[in-house]
């Protein structure tokens, strides 16, 4: 068997690793594998070759597979420490989101590594920060980005699917405490991973996204989680807001639009507002506060439109009609994979290389959850008899 060709002093270390990343000590592993703590320690040391039922027994225990325990290539992921400074405020819910992510991670290496598949990395050079104005620094960056990938001045519709394969980014979306807007980290192994709360609407994962893309462009090295309720002083938060809204909204398109929209008005009115925003696809408060800092309406016109009774969905859905997304089309992710992940799922799945309770288990869902993704699959097996070849 696979298990008994392999070093027992690295395997050791593998189940060690695993388990600490698990959170679970020697003590109570040992209780729940049904074996003395002893036995336990001579394994992890390499001194005490593992038994094929044992080393499956602590694969579901560590909430890991026997593929990649085994795999000789297999990488141990662990973001957990290095964001442990940046977490002080709400340890708990962090470290969660933070260890949450490097399961993600390692679960999509691990599906590469099954499937063949070499991920492409696309990273815009990184831009150091520098003394002065960081606001102004961002929105130059972000122009440069914007020029890099070819965007022009054009509104983003789908950030997610540019970090995933414009950029080869690892972008994981999970619902998480609605404390936490995303984490960033950047690993030499790994690359740029993000993840974004799916409890949150989809205008602020969009804003979120970007915002950890300034992260990406200018202080890579440095793991960042983002909490709402953080005041956001640094120079670097700075920077990732100001390039954030630099990025979405660049100052020429938004003052064109700006421009065209209120055109022949005397007024700015909640109509403008949520023509802007649509076009944008960024909430309607962004897109006042972006006008704001532009100087193309008066400073606290946003808190006027709050004081006088808002911008509701219901006018928004009379300016824009079918184009209106409704509360539930804005609400957070349902399926917990981005589009890239699925299709490595629903491929590792469609090949009999891990079973449905595998990748469950990798992916750290449910059955339920699991089904909704490899129902995708479906879209691909109906037609797979006669569908043209690939080539090689």
């Amino acid at each position: 068997m696979q298990h008994e060709k392999m070093d027992p002093v690295i395997l050791g270390e593998r189940l060690r690793a695993s388990r600490e990343a698990a959170s679970i000590t020697q003590a109570d592993a040992a209780s729940q594998l049904d074996m003395a703590r002893t036995t336990l320690v001579a394994i992890e040391k390499g001194q005490r070759k593992v038994k094929f039922l044992e080393l499956k027994k602590m694969a579901a225990l560590y909430k890991t597979t026997m593929n990649g325990l085994l795999r000789e290539e297999s990488i141990h992921v662990d973001l957990v420490p290095r964001f442990r400074r940046q977490i002080s405020s709400h340890i708990t819910i962090g470290e969660q989101a933070a260890d949450l992510m490097s399961q993600l991670a390692k679960a999509e290496i691990e599906l590469e590594n099954l499937l063949g598949v070499e991920r492409s990395k696309n990273y815009p050079p990184e831009r150091s920060l520098l003394p002065g104005n960081v606001e102004r620094q961002a929105e130059e960056d972000a122009a440069e980005l914007r020029h890099w990938l070819g965007l022009g001045q054009g509104p983003i519709h789908d950030i997610v699917s540019l970090l995933e394969f414009d950029l080869g980014v690892r972008l994981y979306i999970r619902k998480l405490d609605s404390r936490i807007s995303g984490l960033f980290a950047y690993d030499d192994t790994l690359g740029a991973c993000i993840l974004l709360n799916g409890n949150h609407p989809r205008d602020r994962r969009k804003m979120t996204a970007a915002h950890e893309l300034g992260h990406l462009v200018a202080t890579r090295r440095m793991p960042e989680v983002l909490f709402e309720d953080d005041p956001q002083t640094s120079r670097e938060e700075k920077y990732a807001n100001a390039f954030a809204r630099s990025f979405l909204m660049p100052s020429r398109s938004i003052l064109q639009k700006f421009q065209e929209v209120t055109s022949g008005a005397t007024q700015f009115t909640r109509r403008h507002v949520i023509i802007l925003a649509h076009t944008f696809g960024v909430s309607r408060q962004l897109i006042i506060h972006r006008l704001e800092e532009l100087k193309a309406v008066k400073k606290g016109t946003w808190d006027w439109f709050h004081m006088n009774g808002g911008i509701s969905d219901e006018q928004a859905k009379e300016v824009l009609g079918e184009l209106f997304l409704s509360p539930r089309d804005q609400a957070g992710a349902d399926i917990p994979t981005t589009i890239r992940l699925n299709s490595l799922v629903c491929q590792a799945w469609q090949q009999e290389l891990l079973s449905e309770g595998q990748l469950s288990q990798l992916l750290n869902i449910d059955y339920h959850e699991l089904r909704e993704i490899l129902d995708t699959n479906e879209l691909d097996g109906s037609d797979a008899d006669d569908a043209p070849t690939l080539f090689g």
